[in-house]
């Protein structure tokens, strides 16, 4: 009859008992862990943060418009071709064009139009030009005047790139011209599709706070965009990989989006890179908080002594006086939005009784 060795028997128990240990304390960890991890704030791109959706409670993105199929640009003359696919390389690589160490010319910051409207243009509430064709000309406040295409997209050289006007008559505005219209070679005169442009977010009922804006910065944005809001060149020098979203290179205060509404609107469908409106990450509150906080950090200025010859078309969160209402710049840079929002209506609805009357 075999007896079995009672050393062996402990040894083969208190390893049993280690490893029964070890596995609790792993279990307890994780447990931990996937309690408090939601809550960290981790800057980089590896943050563990969960990428859960937030979508706001009153968005529709069913039937969005879309850009119109590459194989049905086969039926275009050659000519005309060349010149779209020319306009979208310039959207997607302006400074290559027309940057710093620009091919053709050295008239922007460095940055691409593709930084602001995303996917050349072409992503639905990316800062699209669905409807640019299908509505210029058209009255624009800002100037108090009727703008056409090319003043439309000179603004945005000298506001956005803060740079310079392009020749009306130069290759590039004609290709720039014939891509926009392609985009939009679909779209019903003086129609707005839906997707276009940015989303409208709901304001906060509170301020925005760029002090809460430098942690969703630092945990969301900072990896790319970097700590100093400086962004990352690709490896020839000529073109950002991630924007400046402030600084030299950056956009000047006369951009749209200085405005806090269109910069809030913009990061809650588009950012972190790679999101889109299917699958927002960050929650209103903090792309309000953000786009006050990129929007307080230091920038190029830009005279604006020429805008808004009507002061009370300002929209709500335009953020330069004088003001027609009696809120003060802070609150139109920042909000509260709703009481501004608010008197703006009412006494819009006064002004136009009195000229239908008169």
């Amino acid at each position: 009859m075999e007896h079995s060795d009672p050393g062996k028997s402990l040894n083969r128990a208190i390893v049993s008992l280690k490893m029964l240990g070890i596995l609790l304390l792993v279990v307890l960890f994780l447990g931990i862990w996937l309690i408090i991890s939601p809550y960290l704030k981790i800057s980089g791109k590896n943050s563990t943060r969960p990428e859960v959706a937030i979508i706001p409670a009153d968005a529709d993105f069913t039937n969005l418009w879309t850009a119109p199929d590459e194989w049905r640009m086969m039926r275009l003359e050659p000519e005309e071709q060349e010149r779209i696919k020319y306009g979208k390389d310039l959207i997607a690589h302006t400074s290559k064009y027309l940057g710093p160490k620009g091919s053709v010319s050295k008239i922007s910051n460095g940055m691409n139009c593709q930084n602001c409207h995303l996917n050349a243009g072409s992503q639905p509430w990316g800062n699209n030009y669905f409807a640019v064709q299908a509505t210029y000309p058209k009255f624009r406040e800002r100037s108090g005047t009727t703008e056409n295409q090319v003043k439309r997209i000179n603004d945005c050289l000298r506001r956005s790139l803060n740079g310079q006007a392009l020749d009306s008559t130069s290759r590039e505005m004609k290709s720039i011209l014939a891509y926009l219209k392609w985009l939009g070679s679909d779209v019903t005169r003086n129609k707005i599709p839906k997707g276009s442009g940015i989303y409208k977010l709901k304001p906060l009922n509170t301020a925005a706070d760029p002090g809460k804006g430098r942690l969703v910065y630092q945990a969301r944005c900072q990896s790319c965009h970097q700590e100093n809001g400086e962004g990352v060149l690709a490896m020839d020098k000529k073109e950002y990989i991630y924007p400046p979203l402030w600084g030299i290179h950056s956009y000047n205060t006369g951009a749209g989006l200085f405005r806090l509404s269109s910069f809030a609107g913009y990061v809650k469908m588009n950012m972190p890179f790679g999101v889109t409106y299917q699958k927002p990450q960050l929650s209103d509150e903090e792309a309000w908080h953000v786009a006050a906080y990129v929007n307080s950090m230091p920038r190029p200025g830009k005279d604006l002594s020429e805008d808004w010859p009507d002061i009370s078309g300002k929209p709500f969160d335009h953020p330069f006086g004088p003001y027609a209402d009696p809120f003060p710049e802070e609150q139109h840079k920042y909000g509260p939005f709703k009481p501004i929002r608010d008197w703006i209506k009412k006494n819009k609805k006064v002004k136009n009784a009195i000229i239908t009357k008169s």
